[in-house]
């Protein structure tokens, strides 16, 4: 087994203390960070398959995102710097009146990796800090809203409503969370919908690259 392979298995079982390891000897053996980076966005991509399909739990999605997390840590000085940045700056948040955040959390961390910028505003959050961070940040090309609950869906709606009327432009807005569909999420006029952290790094670069 290659040490790419190896920095994926590992990544896939969540094991936070051995991928940093792992990923300093593949770089030592002359990989490109990119490549392995790269590798690791894969490995997440099959977590978020299994979460879906209901064969892992929060728990295993969680310590997977870890994995990667501390793998990124050590890519970071590697990478080439504009290279991290050049999907831009994406904000973040929980939309107001629901208060869950593992989801956004795995959304976060998927979408760092993946090269955005990340702004998070937390949870419960209005549509007018929304509004507020992309004026406030720069190279926002991407906002991410997130809602668990039903009953904060229409919230969703009319923070994607205050931000075409606000009257900003050259971002996109991508939505997820358990109770959104992406019938739910063109009617609402998201450009972008995601079922989960894995589709929603996906989903994000295609966004903003297309």
């Amino acid at each position: 087994m290659s040490k790419i392979e190896e920095v994926k298995a590992n990544v896939e079982k969540g094991k936070a203390k051995i991928v940093p390891g792992l990923i300093q000897e593949a770089l030592d053996e002359g990989n490109a960070a990119e490549i392995i980076l790269q590798a690791m966005i894969d490995s997440m991509g099959v977590v978020g398959d299994r979460f879906s399909a209901g064969d892992i739990f929060v728990p295993e999605m969680l310590m997977a995102a870890k994995a990667m997390s501390k793998g990124v840590e050590v890519l970071k000085p590697h990478l080439v710097s504009d290279n991290t940045s050049s999907l831009g700056t994406c904000v973040i948040g929980t939309v107001e009146g629901d208060l869950h955040d593992i989801g956004k959390n795995l959304v976060k961390m998927m979408l760092e990796s993946a090269g955005f910028k990340m702004v998070d505003l937390g949870v419960d959050v209005s549509a007018s800090k929304f509004i507020d961070a992309v004026k406030e940040n720069e190279n926002v090309t991407l906002v991410a809203c997130s809602g668990l609950l039903t009953t904060t869906m229409t919230a969703m709606r009319s923070t994607i409503q205050a931000l075409k009327d606000s009257g900003l432009s050259g971002f996109k807005v991508i939505v997820g969370g358990a109770p959104v569909t992406a019938e739910y999420a063109a009617e609402i006029g998201a450009d972008g919908f995601a079922p989960d952290a894995g589709s929603a790094a996906v989903k994000a670069q295609e966004l903003v690259k297309g």
